[in-house]
């Protein structure tokens, strides 16, 4: 039941001889050349403003890694996830890759979410040729901003997403949008590109409200919302996500505008908590559909039964403890991206962190799967960008329910950088 990335001729040739190593005999991994694990290092916001995607990226990447061991490792090898919380800080992750790299002798670093911790850690990785898999969303990446050894392959990035749902707001809830955000990366790349999305649909961004991340009342920035909006856009990121949701319910009353949020802001929140009824008809964007829908696919159903999550997108050990669901499958894809390039280019140790990063470059079609349950993919070898379907969910009756889902294709952009020129 996996599917495996589709490679282009050069990982081919890259990868000739890379499976031998995958035929188990007596065990899964005795054939391999080296019986050493494949580890791979996990920058875990354990701690700090990014705490609750931490939490689920890393049980996303407990069960993949187990999933994947179980079939036979990689190149007949055991993977091995070795964890260091960064502290959701800039400083302290470029000080996680330096452990990755010299303490813990790590083949790879995978997993950062937050864009200005990817951004303060990419320059160290590029300094110490790991190559550095993110699971954020950021434009950082496909910008050129950062270096050939960082690499985005299982999420699609901001630019993308808003450009997907500009032409749904802008048809159906109205031109006129006040935008509230994060007053950081993450958060500059949707008011820029959106700003520019809407615009082209011929609507106007009437207000930018940028909040502080570590913000715990929300009250005073409501205010600054003109009287001539038609739409509040919403992305917020941290642990106040219910009171910002709340806060907003409470300022707009009875009688709102049209309310069109990330679900960033609220992830890992219950859509029926107190004090949310409001949010009844409003809209989000979900890079994966928490709930099950009624089209759920076969792979969805099985993603979702390995990582531990219910059909509503909580723990199957507690119904309160809701997952961080439209982002961690990012966790999931990756690593097996990441053992599709490894397989491909024969990958044994450090001197093939190359020949890793040149396999991974020439992938293109990533089809739906065991592997890709959120669906299917589209692989940018030059932008180190991956590029996926979008969706946009409507609250019915508590619930979210999928309105539109937004093609690959209606998430492509012109290439900014081509990685594949810069020299290793």
């Amino acid at each position: 039941m996996t599917t495996m990335p589709k490679i282009d001729r050069r990982s081919a040739l890259l990868g000739l001889g890379a499976s031998a190593g995958a035929l188990a005999v007596g065990t899964r991994f005795t054939h391999a050349q080296s019986t050493a694990p494949i580890r791979i290092g996990f920058q875990k916001h354990a701690t700090g403003i990014g705490a609750a995607y931490g939490r689920w990226y890393d049980a996303t990447t407990q069960a993949a890694v187990a999933r994947i061991n179980e079939m036979g490792g990689i190149n007949g090898r055991p993977v091995e996830i070795i964890t260091e919380d960064d502290g959701t800080d800039p400083k302290r992750g470029a000080e996680v890759l330096e452990k990755f790299a010299s303490q813990h002798e790590c083949d790879v670093a995978f997993g950062t979410l937050y864009s200005h911790v990817v951004i303060g850690s990419a320059p160290r990785a590029g300094e110490l040729k790991l190559p550095y898999f993110v699971v954020s969303e950021g434009h950082h990446v496909a910008s050129g901003m950062l270096n050939r050894y960082t690499l985005q392959p299982g999420i699609t990035d901001v630019k993308s997403q808003v450009q997907s749902m500009a032409p749904f707001v802008g048809a159906n809830l109205g031109k006129k949008v006040a935008m509230i955000y994060p007053d950081f990366a993450f958060g500059h790349d949707h008011r820029d590109y959106f700003s520019a999305a809407i615009e082209a649909e011929g609507g106007e961004v009437v207000a930018k409200i940028a909040i502080p991340p570590t913000e715990t009342s929300f009250t005073r920035y409501f205010p600054q919302i003109p009287r001539e909006t038609e739409v509040v856009y919403h992305v917020m990121v941290g642990p106040a996500v219910l009171t910002f949701v709340k806060e907003m319910g409470e300022f707009f009353g009875p009688s709102r505008p049209e309310i069109f949020g990330f679900i960033d802001s609220l992830e890992a929140v219950a859509i029926d908590s107190p004090g949310l009824e409001f949010l009844e008809g409003t809209y989000f964007w979900e890079g994966n559909p928490r709930y099950a829908q009624e089209n759920q696919t076969e792979w969805d159903a099985a993603y979702r039964d390995a990582v531990g999550v219910d059909e509503t997108g909580a723990s199957v050990d507690d119904a309160r403890d809701v997952s961080t669901y439209a982002h961690m499958f990012g966790c999931w894809e990756t690593l097996n991206v990441i053992k599709a390039g490894m397989e491909a280019s024969g990958y044994q140790g450090p001197a093939d962190r190359p020949a890793l990063i040149e396999a991974v470059e020439a992938m293109s079609e990533m089809p739906e799967g065991m592997d890709h349950p959120q669906g299917p993919k589209l692989f940018n070898g030059r932008t180190h960008q991956v590029f996926g379907q979008q969706f946009i969910s409507q609250v019915r009756d508590g619930k979210l329910v999928v309105a539109h889902t937004a093609s690959i294709e209606d998430g492509m952009y012109e290439d900014e950088v081509d990685y594949t020129m810069q020299p290793f």
